[in-house]
């Protein structure tokens, strides 16, 4: 009798489990609420006008504002929603004037898709404005609109703007309190972090954790403090007290690896201080008591991580009181020259036409979307529209896994559809729309920040009903928009994917080699470079720029797990050595911060040997196949203070070596 197959069999692969697990995130009410009446009036509005029609168009509008309505600081919305828009208007103009020309529109959305994805690889906002162009130009060369020309991009793109007046209401009451949240957040972070370091026997994986989260919250505070700088006029003593905060959380975040590295308990009052200070900072520019709940003086029998962590803190809460920071706080600080920002964007457009990725990008794009309007110029596909949305939405790997995000958009689809067919009956349509569309719409912010598959189970009910308002057909849109998801998604697969080796290759190499790269120059700033003692600033400056990259490092991880094996393997088995650089990143900080504080500074051959290990280990990862000999001999005293970051590089470079 032949044996049954084991019920493990039948699991689902891992990397689909860790795309379908949803992601843990508070619901954003605020956003809901935003999505709600941005979607549901102008279709009531158009209902009670006469022209449901009309309504429907905005209500489009709105949907496209409401999925680019992710920025916290109130600067950050008006480009995230303003730019995207004028750029989905130019696509629904271009899209109807060719609307159906055959061969003419095949080629002009193609066109369109190149150049949608060069402009992806600018930045974010260029990246929301370009989908936004081709998913328009899509709608627009698909779709019959109603009325004259420009009405369409008239409607839409008020329905978009509706959601930006809705974002912006409290702007006057709430000014700066985006950055101020996130600042504050970040001290609380931090003093999770300084509980995990300063923990007997703390978990090496649960400080990673904390690290992490302090990382991540750190670049979302730099980021809104950045922008809002960059674009006020004279210097604010609001924002330049943030700065100054942000300045000053840097040494308390380089001392918890030397808490973790040397296994030295901080006192329980340095993180309580932390906290008290994020409520402080929360708060607004009132008046700071300055009541830390911290002793006088450090006691003798601190070590020297809560010495710095102490001498941090008593300078945030002073820099925090201070009634006049603009006189405590020197005009060029440790987060860079807002002028940067302007320049790196000015750069990146003129750079887009001569970069090979781009073009490889667009052209990707522009294959796809090629195929996808060719295929249904030839093949009568009902509401053939779709099939290039699906290839649109799915082929963004700025976005996630082109892999994962077909299959989730299949799935998703399949459970939007659910939805969709209780809310389509085959009846006329009328009044009933407007609260179901009430109803759905609150959906969307509720579950996008849970995962791409749940996006789309939200959007695809809203985006149907409001496409039945145009077009009238009722339960009969169901079946062939699933049909098209699934035509779609099979086109971004193969000629977008399996096409093209770069996006089912890890390059995960490479971008740990420029890390490890810059790991050697932090090494040899810590620790003296010819010429000198080096910048405090620049130093710090290096180490933020290091762990933003490492950041990135991880989010690439994360979607490239999610791939199916070869890469998804691949991917998993670089992993160890992506905690190893960011140990030999805090093993590096923990040395700097114990010289500062008395212990004997290394020679300059010590740490000439670790950058030089560091870029023979970089150089070793650019190859084809690793190639990092070992064993590491470092030949300085065994009681130095770099000897714990000697053995985060050998064990990095054991765990990159080839195996036997």
């Amino acid at each position: 009798m032949p044996r049954r197959a084991p019920l493990a069999s039948l699991a689902p692969p891992p990397w689909l489990v860790r795309s379908l697990r949803p992601q843990p995130a508070p619901v954003p009410w605020a956003a809901a609420t935003r999505a709600a009446v941005a979607m549901s009036l102008p279709l009531a509005v158009g209902t009670a006008a006469g022209h449901p029609a009309y309504g429907a168009l905005a209500g489009m509008g709105a949907l496209s504002g409401v999925i680019g309505d992710t920025a916290d600081a109130y600067r950050m919305r008006v480009l995230n929603i303003a730019v995207p828009q004028l750029f989905g208007a130019v696509g629904v103009t271009l899209g109807s004037l060719v609307h159906g020309h055959g061969w003419t529109a095949v080629a002009a959305v193609t066109l369109v898709a190149l150049v949608s994805g060069m402009m992806s690889t600018i930045g974010a906002v260029a990246s929301v404005s370009g989908l936004l162009l081709l998913l328009n130009a899509v709608i627009g060369a698909g779709l019959p609109l109603p009325g004259a020309w420009w009405l369409a991009p008239v409607l839409m793109t008020g329905g978009g703007l509706l959601v930006l007046a809705l974002a912006l209401l409290a702007w006057p009451l709430r000014s700066g309190v985006p950055e101020r949240t996130a600042v504050a957040t970040a001290y609380r972070n931090v003093a999770a972090l300084l509980e995990a370091a300063g923990t007997a026997h703390a978990r090496q994986d649960a400080y990673d954790e904390a690290r992490a989260t302090v990382t991540a919250s750190l670049n979302k505070a730099y980021d809104l403090v950045l922008a809002r700088r960059a674009r006020d006029r004279g210097r604010s003593p609001d924002l330049v007290r943030l700065i100054a905060e942000l300045n000053a959380i840097t040494p308390v975040v380089e001392a918890a690896p030397a808490a973790h590295r040397y296994g030295e308990r901080l006192p329980p009052e340095l993180p309580r201080a932390a906290r008290r200070l994020a409520d402080a900072i929360a708060r607004g520019p009132a008046p700071h008591p300055g009541n830390l709940g911290l002793p006088g003086e450090v006691p003798d029998d601190d070590g020297a991580a809560a010495r710095a962590v102490y001498q941090a803190l008593r300078h945030a809460d002073d820099t925090l009181a201070d009634p006049d920071p603009l006189t405590a706080v020197p005009a060029d600080d440790r987060l860079g020259r807002p002028a940067a920002l302007r320049v790196r964007a000015r750069r990146a457009t003129r750079n887009v036409m001569l970069s090979g990725a781009s073009w490889r990008y667009g052209l990707r794009l522009a294959l796809c979307i090629g195929i996808a309007q060719a295929l249904v110029s030839l093949v009568d596909v009902p509401r053939s529209y779709w099939v290039a949305l699906t290839v649109t939405f799915v082929l963004k790997p700025d976005f996630g896994s082109v892999f994962s995000r077909a299959v989730l958009r299949a799935l998703g689809t399949a459970a939007g559809l659910v939805v969709a067919a209780a809310v389509l009956p085959a009846a006329d349509r009328g009044w009933w729309d407007v609260p179901v569309v009430l109803v759905l719409a609150t959906l969307i912010p509720a579950l996008t920040p849970r995962g791409y598959g749940y996006q789309t189970a939200a959007i695809t009910p809203v985006i149907l009903l409001l496409s039945d308002v145009l077009n009238h057909q009722g339960f009969g849109l169901v079946l062939p928009r699933l049909l098209d998801s699934l035509i779609g998604c099979a086109i971004a697969l193969v000629a977008g994917y399996l096409l093209w080796p770069e996006s089912w290759h890890t390059r995960i190499g490479h971008r740990l080699a420029d890390a490890v790269a810059d790991t050697a120059e932090y090494v040899e700033c810590a620790f003296g470079a010819p010429g000198g003692e080096p910048d405090p600033a620049a130093r710090a400056r290096m180490r933020r720029r290091l762990y933003r990259d490492l950041s990135d490092i991880r989010t690439e991880f994360q979607r490239a797990l999610s791939e199916p094996p070869p890469m998804g393997a691949r991917a998993a088995a670089w992993w160890p050595l992506v905690v190893a650089v960011e140990r030999i990143v805090d093993a590096t900080t923990a040395a700097r911060v114990r010289v500062r504080h008395g212990a004997p500074a290394p020679e300059g051959a010590e740490a000439g040997e670790v950058v030089r290990q560091l870029r023979e280990l970089a150089d070793g990862l650019r190859e084809v196949e690793v190639l990092v000999p070992v064993p590491v001999e470092f030949t300085g005293p065994e009681d130095s203070v770099l000897e714990p970051l000697r053995q985060e590089v050998a064990a990095a470079r054991a765990i990159a070596s080839p195996r036997g």
